[in-house]
This record gives C-alpha cells, structure tokens and sequence, in this order.
C-alpha cells in the first residue's frame, strides 16, 4: 500500500550528505536524521560540521561529522571508504557542496559592473569555481557509483541551480557555466547508470538564504531585488528543498532518473507583478 510513512521511507538507509555544516547541506542532513536515516556529514568547515552533527545527536539523531574538502580526491576517498566501512552500504549520496562565482555583470540597481565582465573574472576565480562544482561533483560520484553497483542500486541528488538552464544578469559567469556542466553530467551519468539501478537527480534551487556568496542573501537590503521579481516575493530558504530531498532519496522517485526538480517559488516563469 502507497501509505505516506512507507513511499517516502528513509529510515535505517545510510546516506552521505556532502556541504553539509550549513545551509542547503545541513537542511538535507536534518531531514534524513529526522526521519531515521544514518547521515555522515561531510564539510571542508570542521568545527562546524562537528558542532552540527553533535546536534543532532544529542537530539537523538543517527548522525556522524567528516571533515571532507571535494576538491581533494584524498579527502572525498577516504569519506566513501570510511561510510562502507562503518555502515557496509551506501543508499543515497546528496553531491551538495558548491561555491559561489561572486556577483554577475550588473549590479542589483542594473548598472554593469567592470569588475565582473566576462573578460575581467580572474583565471584563479574560473579554476576555483570549476574545480569545486564541476569537478568536486565528478569526484563525489566516481567514489560513490562503485559501492551502488556492488550492491545493486542507489540514488545520487546533486544540488544544481536554475542557473544550470538561464542565463543570469546577478550571478557571476563562473558560476553559471559550473552549473550548466552540472546539470548535463546529472543526465549523462543517469543514463549511464539507469541499467544499475541507480538514480541521478538534481535539486534546481533559486536564490537562497545561505551562507554561500558570504552569506549576502541573509540581508534584508540584498534580498529585495530577487524578491521583487520572484511570483511568490521572497527568496528560498534550506528548509524549502527538504520535501524534495525526501522525495528523492526515498523509494517514491524509484521510478525517475535524470531531472532537475526546480525549486524557486516560479521565478523560472517569469515575473508576475
């Protein structure tokens, strides 16, 4: 029987949550360990990766801390092997972690902004964007897929943006482009996975309140021109994406591989008033 308790079930599943000490990551990691899933949570921020998962287990909670930088092949190995170790299975990995690429071309007033043309993003910037969104999520999945083939299935959710299909005026290029890569790595390894029983996902969320970019949405003054042209008028919050991480991570979505669910209050239809 589809009863709600048992289609979006997580209990007793191991799940890795990577980017999980704050925002979008740590809204995931709760709603797993609330729901009676045993969550490693991984950050490269080690005090507060510990200081979060603590928590959590003193709330009761089935939740261990990792200190993990993905743009460390080392680092993302040994968070794999250590899970496998520890639990003997791997059943859902949230590819969370990501970075901002700063501010796009205009200012929020839509003045352009020299500083942050194309041809001004410093090479260092584009390396640093690239490696942690692009090639963190390659390195999140190549250690995951192999234990998900030996045991015969598992999902794989990777926080993309709707950025990965827009184009965007306030975001910074480096980050728009990691994003669309992200988005056509999530399709090409879906259907290179779909034969395995493996699920390849991707939460598509618009602007929200978190810490990355430094944290700039968390001000009221910064926020107001996204919630102007968002139909709903208020930017996302972490807690906003935890029905569809649920959604994904639980036997519900066993049946669907290779899409984005957009998260973003409408903003992908256009403004409305």
């Amino acid at each position: 029987m589809a009863r709600v308790e048992n289609l979006f079930a997580v209990e007793g599943k191991s799940i890795v949550v990577t980017g999980a000490a704050s925002g979008i990551g740590l809204a995931i990691a709760e709603a797993m360990a609330t729901n009676g899933a045993k969550v490693t949570m991984a950050d490269r921020d080690e005090a507060a990766v510990n200081r979060e998962a603590m928590r959590l287990r003193d709330a009761g909670y089935a939740t261990s801390a990792m200190t993990a930088d993905i743009t460390q092949d080392a680092d993302v190995r040994r968070l794999f092997d250590s899970v496998i170790a520890r639990e003997g299975r791997l059943d859902v990995v949230f590819a969370n972690a990501g970075i901002s690429g700063g501010p796009g071309f205009l200012r929020t007033d839509n003045s352009r902004n020299p500083d942050t043309a194309f041809e001004a993003i410093a090479d260092e910037l584009w390396d640093r964007v690239i490696d942690t969104n692009v090639h963190g999520v390659i390195r999140t999945l190549r250690a995951a897929i192999p234990q998900m083939k030996k045991q015969g299935g598992g999902k794989i959710v990777v926080t993309s943006s709707i950025s990965s299909m827009k184009i965007e005026q306030y975001v910074g290029s480096s980050y728009v482009v990691s994003k669309a890569a992200v988005g056509q790595i999530v399709r090409q390894v879906a259907i290179e996975l779909a034969g395995y029983n493996i699920n390849v996902n991707a939460i598509a969320p618009g602007p929200a309140i978190t810490n990355i970019g430094g944290g700039r949405l968390k001000d009221a003054a910064a926020r107001a021109p996204f919630e102007k042209v968002n139909p709903m008028h208020r930017v996302a919050t972490p807690e906003d994406m935890q029905g569809a991480a649920l959604f994904l991570a639980s036997r519900a979505s066993d049946y669907i591989t290779g899409i984005h669910i957009v998260i973003d209050g409408g903003l992908l239809l256009g403004q409305a008033d």
